[in-house]
Order: C-alpha cells, then structure tokens, then sequence
C-alpha cells in the first residue's frame, strides 16, 4: 500500500477511522476500523499498547468506556539501539475500488488490500502502458455506510443485472456530472446526471439514486422497488453488508459531506483534594500498572505494594493518602464534582457544570492553572458587562473519536453514542477492556462569565423583541430537527448572545496577537436556569503543536489589553460589510449552514468549523450590537462602549 505520513491528530479529525484520504501518489486510502490498530502485519504481538494508554475519567464515564489511547506513532530503528513498539504504522485500505482507464475509459474492480497499481488490460492489448486510476464517484448513507457507486446495476436499470460484461466510464468534457457516462458492451449506456440529489416521495426523503436506478418499462420509475443502501462497510476490512434501509446517495468522494468526525471533549478536572498524588497515579508508569492489575482481576492494589514498585514516586506520600487517592480513582467518581447536580440539565449541560464551577475558582494544580482578575482593574465601560475575567495559563484537554456521520454532520446516530461507536470496530470488546482512540493537547485561555444581574434585566427589557427576533430562526431549526430526528435543544436569547459574542472576539484575537483562524476554539458553559444559571465561554487554544502554548493569549486577557479588544470586536460587529442585507436576511429566509444564522456571514461572524461547537449555526449579531433600527437590541450597547 503507497505511504504517507499523517498526524495522529488528524486520526481523530479529519481522517478518522472511516474517513478517506489521498496520498502522495495520488491513491485515495480509507482508515482501517480499531480492530486492526497496534498490530503488525506479520503477525508478531510485540506491541506494548499500555504504552499509548490516555486516562480522562469524566470522558469515560460520558462515552462508556474504560479508557482512550493514543493513536500509534511511527518510530524508526536505529542500529544497536532498542526503540519500543518501532515501525508501528495505522492500517489504510484502497478504496473506492472500482478503477477506470483515463484512456479508454476501461472499468476494473480491485481488492480492498491491494498495494500496487495495475495496468489497464484494454490498453496493454493495444500495446499501450497506461495505469488505471480510481473513480471520482462513491456513494453513501446517513447513517455511515459507504461504497463504490453501482456501476453495473446504474447502467443497466436493475439491481440484480445479468450482464456482466466490460463497461467503460465515458467524459464528454463537461464539468458536472452530466458529462459523464458508463457504458457496457452490450450497448447499455447512461448518463450520471442528479446521482448526487435528494428528493421529496410523499414527504419521506429519498435520493435520485436509489428511486430511478430500477424500472418497470422505459421510462418508469414510479412503481419500481427503491434501490437502497447495501450496508457496506469497507473500512473495516470487509466486502460482507449489514441491513440498512436509509436511501443511498451518489457523491464526489472529495465532497466536503462524505465524512464529519464526532468528537467529544473534556477538560481535564482533577478528582480529590491531594492533587499532586492523583496525578502520580493517574499518569505512566503507575497508571499503566493499576491497569494491568485490574485487566487480570488482581487484587493487590495496596499503597504498601505500589511503594515497593515505585519508592522513588511514592515517597512523598503517606500510606493513608495513597489509600485516599487509590479510592477515588477505582471508583471512577469524585463527591465534590458530583455535588454539582441541577435538576433539569440535559446530559450535556449536566457534563459542562463542574467545568464551569472549577473555571470560575483559581486553580493551581498540574493540569489546569488558572488566576482571576479583579474587575477594577478594568476600564468601567467593558468590566460592567461581566461578573468574572479569568486567566487560564494552562489547561488540558482530551478529544476522543466517539464515531463518525455522513451527508450530515448531525443526525439520529449522534444521539446515541453506542451507536456511534459500532461504526467503529468489527468485533465489540468487554466494557472491562473498551477504549476509544483520543488525544490530549495542552494550551491556554481565557475564561469569561457574563454579568447575570446585568444580562436578566436586559432579557426582562427587551423579551418581546429578542423573541421576535429569535422566532424564525428556531422555527428553520425545528423544521431541520424533524427531517433529521435531531436532539432538541433549547435555542435561546442567552445562549445566542455567547456563541456570536465568542466568534466575535476569536475574529480579532487573530489580528491582535496574531493567531491563525483555526488556533482558537470556543467552549460554552449556558444555562437558563433560574437557580443555577450559566453564561460563560471559555476562548482557548489546544493545538497539537507549539502554537499557542507562549502565553499569547492570556496576555489579551489582561487589563490594558483587553478592553480595546473588545471594543474593536463590537465595533466591527456593528456594521457588516454585507450590511444591510446580513442584518436583514434572518427574518427572509436566514443564512449558514441549514438557514439556522441571523445577522452573521464570513464577513461578520463565521469562524472555521473545527473552532466552532455548533458548526457555525446559532449567530446573531443582533443579540450583541442590536440592529440597524435597534441598537438597544443587543446586550453590548454600542454607545456604551464607544469611550
């Protein structure tokens, strides 16, 4: 198979398991599924996976498993020198598979494993020595499945056709796919025009694809059995199919839609009250072995049997403290944490709380860092606006792959995370031993809560029109909930105002200290309950390089830097180089991704998807600066800040 190397960042996102990519040689690979991971191909199990193990308790506990791993990294011998788990690669499998002659446009199918290229035969009769390529077009489901575009039963209008002579893909030179056409020896041929639409049968959604691809007579569609997805899943080595009744979708294999990575992510809290003990127990070398105990259900955990193995490590520590610590970590829980419950929290808000009350407090611990500013070292006119400024000088955060969607970066399978991870592995494993590749970046932030005295009594004074305004925008949003089976959410005044207030502030925090557009992520911490209610966001970067990890952006958080930053993100907030038409095309049909923006375009409010939780939906600027007519409108009035 042709090499190339890849970040084990990026098998996470983008190119997790499931997704495809081309290499240098121009072969287009997809990733194996985790039952091929830290194997070789010989055979030989020499490989130390303890060695790659990643703990995050919280995640655990929220995705169901024991525990993460590290994706493998590739370490090259070197003479006389012993290197562990060397030349440990992550499979990849050819695919599409079906191959044409650019040529004669010669059709072949080959094997999934298949390493090198081969020679059109059609050609090599003819004396000629041309290599065949694969096909641009795949085709796909909703609900994961991916496979080659069914040439055979496309051409001859049947799902079950007889014919199995050689075909040929044909270009008219055309750029859209009306220009392309397969054609078989028996005369069949047919365009691949609309293979890529959707369609409406009866209010059910279906694909041109899989309503015309059979017919009874020679133009009819109408009365003929849909032709439905085959339930392949070559990613994981296999050719065999599933069950699957979700209409099937011709697509570009380069589209932007055929793979969206689910990750989830946690923040690292530390559990218990001797922070620097639970992070001994929790990191290698020690964690690695209470693993292996636990795998083989040996119970001598003790803190007298950890001394003996780790004397050095374990000296500074009391036994009746490795005792303490050893109980919180075996439990999985941690009772301060737990503590944090509030009726009526969905799962994710219930996940973010304790995020949210460790943020606000100084921390000074091994994995979080973090200081508050007192808001009288602020300019009057911005500090008003919040209740708290924090300074986080390092942070740890873990993103695990908790499955993968196609066509729809959210739809009925992201609400069930067992679902999800099926998609990811051929043979389940014991909860005793499931684990999820993830990745662990460090970085910085700043921590900022909005002002709740301040933001109710705006929300009091201005309910009728902010609820006007919001109105269309959770109707296109319920509208797509019901053709997707989405999760329902509450879209609400408080939870727009944050995530358009965050673009707005990563959008100049890359011309003022020079980050890169995707080095910053947003994470949102909302709720609008009356007895715990939340309006924070927390604006950090956790790259898996040195980016961002200097102490840039705490720097803007500081007093001096800080207000002007605002205030030039609220005055470019205020006019839009779209405007008049990006403040006005919410209430005519919206804008973004599924319609669900109002006032926020690329020119405004847009940031790049992977520093977006929502996939950039759920803007406004009229909840921040107000409208054209209304600037009262928005929670930062700007003649209040124009000082």
């Amino acid at each position: 198979m042709p090499k190339g190397p890849i970040r084990r960042a990026q098998l996470i996102a983008p190119y997790g398991v499931g997704a495809m990519i081309v290499v240098r040689d121009g072969t287009s690979l997809i990733t194996a599924g985790l039952d091929h991971w830290y194997k070789r191909e010989d055979g030989r199990d020499d490989v130390d996976q303890s060695e790659f193990r990643v703990e995050e308790w919280r995640l655990a506990q929220q995705l169901g498993v024991d525990h993460f791993r590290l994706p493998p990294d590739f370490r090259t011998v070197h003479k006389g020198a012993s290197v562990p788990n060397a030349l440990l690669t992550v499979p990849f499998l050819r695919f599409p598979q079906w191959h044409y002659c650019q040529s004669c446009g010669h059709l072949k199918e080959l094997k999934l494993p298949q390493r090198s290229k081969e020679k059109c035969p059609k050609c090599e009769e003819q004396k000629r020595n041309r290599y065949l390529v694969q096909v641009p077009i795949i085709a796909m489901c909703d609900h994961g499945h991916i496979q080659d575009f069914p040439w055979r039963e496309w051409v001859h209008r049947s799902d079950n056709p007889t014919c199995q002579k050689p075909m040929r893909l044909v270009g008219t030179g055309s750029a859209t796919l009306g220009g392309l056409s397969v054609q078989c020896e028996c005369k069949e041929k047919r365009s691949l025009s609309r293979i890529t639409e959707t369609d409406q049968d009866n209010g059910n959604d279906t694909t041109f694809l899989s309503k015309h691809l059979n017919k009874n007579s020679a133009q009819d569609y109408s009365e003929s059995p849909q032709f439905l997805c085959q339930g392949k899943r070559p990613w994981l080595g296999t050719e065999e199919s599933e069950s699957c009744s979700r209409p099937l979708r011709g697509s570009l294999r380069s589209a932007s839609n055929v793979y969206y990575s689910q990750v989830r992510s946690a923040i690292y809290l530390q559990r218990g009250n001797d922070t620097e003990l639970i992070s001994t127990l929790e990191e290698p070398p020690i964690s690695t072995l209470i693993a292996t105990l636990l795998k083989a259900n040996i119970d001598i955990i003790t803190p007298a049997f950890l001394r003996e193995q780790y004397p050095q490590l374990l000296q500074p520590f009391s036994n009746k403290d490795i005792q303490a610590a050893l109980k919180t970590i075996l439990s999985g829980e941690d009772n301060e944490l737990d503590e944090v419950f509030v009726e009526g929290d969905d799962p994710e808000t219930h996940f973010r709380r304790p995020e949210f009350n460790v943020l606000r407090t100084e921390r000074d611990e091994k994995q979080l860092k973090s200081r508050k500013i007192d808001l009288d070292n602020y300019d009057l006119d911005i500090a008003r606006y919040f209740s708290r400024i924090m300074l986080v000088n390092k942070l740890r955060e873990t993103r695990a792959l908790a499955g993968f969607t196609r066509i729809f970066p959210e739809n009925d399978l992201t609400l069930n995370l067992h679902s999800l991870r099926e998609l990811l592995r051929r043979n389940s494993l014991p909860p005793q031993n499931s684990w999820l590749p993830a990745y662990v970046v460090y970085g910085e932030g700043i921590f900022l809560e909005l002002n709740e005295r301040r933001l109710q009594q705006w929300l009091d004074q201005n309910e009728d029109a902010v609820q006007e305004r919001i109105k269309p925008l959770v109707q296109r949003y319920q509208q797509v909930q019901e053709q997707r089976h989405l999760r329902d959410r509450p879209l609400t005044p408080r939870f727009i105002l944050l995530h358009t207030f965050a673009h707005l502030l990563m959008n100049r925090l890359t011309f003022e200290c020079g980050y890169s557009s995707a080095a910053l992520r947003e994470r949102l911490y909302v709720s609008d309950n009356p007895d715990a209610p939340m309006a924070g966001v927390l604006i950090y970067t956790a790259a898996g390089d040195s980016e961002g990890t200097m102490g840039g952006l705490v720097r803007m958080g500081k007093p001096n830097n800080f207000e002007p930053m605002v205030r030039a993100a609220l005055e470019v907030a205020s006019w839009c180089s779209a405007d008049p038409v990006c403040m006005e095309i919410g209430v005519r049909g919206g804008q973004g991704p599924d319609s669900c923006n109002l006032a926020a375009c690329h020119n405004c409010g847009l940031v790049p998807e992977t520093s977006c939780e929502e996939f950039n939906r759920f803007l406004d600027r009229g909840f921040v600066v107000g409208d054209i007519n209304n600037r009262s409108l928005g929670f930062f009035t700007y003649d209040d800040v124009s000082t």
